[in-house]
Parts: C-alpha cells; structure tokens; sequence
C-alpha cells in the first residue's frame, strides 16, 4: 500500500533550495575543474569527480535527517555518494531517453517525474510533482517581484 500524501506539508523551503544549488554550484565547479582521477581502465573513462556528486554535499544532506551529535562514518558517507549518484544517473537516462524520442533538448521536472513513475518510483514522483509545482509557484512570485522592482527604479 503506497503512503498518503499531505499536500499541506510538503514545502519549498529556502534550506531545499540552498541545498540544490549548493549541489549544482559544486558540480558545475567540479565540471569545470581539471582532474586525473580517472574511473577505470585504459584511455577514455569517465572521471570519479563528474560521476559522482561531491561527499562534502553528501554528508551535509545525510546530517540534516540526523540527530546532532550524530556522526557519519567516511564508509557511510562514500556508499551513499555511491548510490545517489547512481540513481540520479538511472532517472536521468531514462528521462533523456523520453526527450531523445520527442526531439527535445532539455530534460526538465516534469521528464524527471514521468522517469520515475516509469521507473516504478511513483512513491518519489508524487511529493516530487508537489515539489516541483511549489517550487515553480516561488519561482514565479521571485520573478514577479522582480518585475515590480525594476518598473519602480526605471
């Protein structure tokens, strides 16, 4: 039986927010980044530092659901980096698989939620199409405002 969910509880909070673009901030350095590491065998691998996200960012998330004096051992750390990075890389290919068949570009939310509801995920892709939603309504009312601060000062 799936779990309900409570639309009234699900929230963009500044700390999400932060946290996913502390997270994009960090890989888009690290992209920009020379590295040696290579993944694996000879030549043409994938470097470690763009496969995985970065454990500091890991950690970080891993401690908010934690109590405070909780500590997370390097091991934990570096399994978890494993595993999200590999799920993120399993969603991801299946949404850019969808993009790729409808001749588009840019994987968005949207392709983000459908791959994990095809995916069998639908207990992440319900909260996250609330997320999502939420999100583009805080977006919305920034950009709004924005708008209304530019027409003052012009």
């Amino acid at each position: 039986m799936a779990p309900t969910i409570d639309v009234d509880k699900v929230s963009v909070s500044t700390c999400h927010i932060g946290i996913e673009k502390d997270i994009r901030s960090t890989m888009a350095e690290d992209a920009g980044a020379s590295g040696s590491n290579n993944d694996g065998g000879g030549g043409g691998g994938i470097k470690e530092q763009d496969r995985l996200l970065p454990i500091a960012n890991v950690g970080r998330i891993m401690k908010q659901i934690l109590p405070q004096n909780a500590k997370i051992s390097k091991e934990a750390k570096e399994t978890m980096q494993e595993c999200v990075s590999e799920f993120i890389s399993f969603v991801t290919s299946e949404a850019s698989d969808k993009c790729k068949k409808e001749r588009r570009k840019t994987v968005n939310g949207d392709d983000i939620c459908w791959a994990l509801a095809t995916l069998g995920f639908d207990d992440f892709a319900a909260p996250l199409k609330i997320y999502l939603y939420k999100y583009r309504e805080l977006e919305g009312d920034k950009a709004a405002a924005n708008q209304e601060q530019h027409k003052d000062i012009c």
